[in-house]
């Protein structure tokens, strides 16, 4: 089976690959895609090595052709980032002047990698085979593959959150990860685990009473919120529950973005060592823990209708009764050759219900206006979302929102 990874010249990718060679004997060739070349080149063969070092079967190769990529790839995963770090920086600074979080997922950050990114990902989507599926790890995930699945493609979202509660808590209750099913459940970075299952029974209420504190560390919320809850929120969460606290953060440290930066500087001069053939330690500090397992997983059961339990970005299709059938939820679900469907869960409370239902509708308008452009549709998506909902903040972020990345959105030019 052909796996085309779009985005391969990503310093992530050796990550990736690790896992496809552990847990996906499956893939008979890899096909890292990208337009960086030397890049590319530098990573691509870093790869190789770890492929020959876990004994793999499969080939790889990289190309910055797109056709060649996406010829014949059963599964297409997209992990691009239009505007590289110096966009994500952009993104995670220009709304504290409007006293509104940077972050490159969620409020007018997150909206603005939106927009750079869904006509590219659409473009890469149209030109795969017709029977692909198309994995999404590009964030902002929801945004992406509503947009995805509107375009008429056979499209998943996949997120790391759910993995890592899963991973931590079964090492905590010292039992195999896959004897741990949760009850995950929101939106993409809008999420909380609601029950944590081992053989039927929910232990996530014996793990806050005897690890609240450590939980809520884990998650940068303040254990007073998890305790009223009785859920555990994502630490995506904080954006929403602490914002002011993290917009003051935000002013004083450096970004993400600029941090990532100096480690990929580094990883790309360790990768370019022929005799490392093993991932880096400080390829933790990159991000995405656990990603390559969820995506092997994931890729295993859409290929071999194995019915695999997976936290999936998928259509709504009534499970939030509160939200359109439309609509990209993420939650737990039973994954097989004909997609993803959630597993029955209770219904939200309006705690939570609430958030969703504001954060989906912006997600709607951030589609809308991904695809068709156009300022005051990119004003009316700012203005529904719960992080900005002002006018004059809208108003600002919208003009510097564009001014910021006109560079990447052809219909500012039109």
């Amino acid at each position: 089976m052909k796996i085309a990874v779009v985005g391969g010249g990503s310093t992530y990718t050796p990550e990736l690959v690790d896992g496809f060679a552990r847990l996906a004997p499956f893939a008979s060739e890899i096909v890292l895609l990208d337009p960086a070349a030397d890049r590319l080149a530098t990573v691509g063969a870093f790869a190789q090595r770890i492929l020959r070092t876990h004994g793999s079967a499969a080939t790889l190769r990289w190309t910055s052709n797109v056709d060649d990529a996406l010829a014949g790839a059963s599964t297409v995963v997209i992990q691009l980032r239009v505007g590289g770090q110096q966009a994500r920086i952009s993104d995670e600074t220009f709304p504290l002047a409007c006293d509104c979080v940077g972050q490159e997922t969620t409020g007018a950050g997150g909206f603005a990698k939106a927009l750079r990114t869904v006509p590219v990902v659409l473009d890469i989507a149209r030109r795969a085979d017709p029977g692909a599926w198309i994995v999404n790890f590009t964030n902002p995930v929801g945004i992406v593959t509503r947009a995805l699945l509107d375009d008429g493609h056979r499209a998943a979202g996949l997120c790391n959150v759910a993995i890592g509660f899963q991973r931590r808590w079964a090492a905590a209750l010292g039992v195999d990860p896959a004897a741990v099913v949760l009850d995950h459940v929101g939106l993409n970075h809008l999420t909380w685990e609601r029950a944590a299952y081992v053989d039927g029974v929910d232990r996530l209420p014996g793990l806050l009473e005897t690890g609240l504190d450590e939980i809520a560390a884990g998650v940068q919320i303040p254990p007073a919120i998890v305790r009223s809850l009785g859920v555990v929120p994502s630490y995506y969460l904080r954006y929403f529950y602490s914002h002011d606290e993290v917009v003051a953060e935000e002013r004083d440290q450096p970004t993400r973005g600029q941090k990532v930066a100096e480690i990929e500087r580094e990883l790309l001069r360790m990768y370019a060592d022929p005799a490392l053939d093993k991932k880096p330690e400080l390829l933790g500090q990159r991000g995405g823990a656990f990603y390559s397992e969820a995506a092997a997983g994931l890729i295993a059961s859409l290929q071999h209708d194995d019915g695999g339990i997976h936290a999936v970005n998928v259509r709504n299709r009534g499970f939030l009764p509160f939200l359109s059938d439309d609509a990209v939820i993420e939650a737990t679900c039973r994954v097989g050759a004909n997609g993803a469907e959630p597993v029955p869960a209770p219904p939200l409370r309006p705690e939570l219900a609430g958030l969703v239902a504001g954060v989906s509708a912006y997600e709607e308008l951030a589609v809308e206006a991904a695809i068709k452009g156009g300022r005051d549709r990119v004003y009316r998506a700012l203005l529904s979302h719960p992080l900005v909902r002002q006018h004059d903040k809208a108003e600002r972020l919208t003009d510097d929102l564009l001014a910021a990345n006109r560079a990447h959105l052809p219909w500012l030019s039109a």
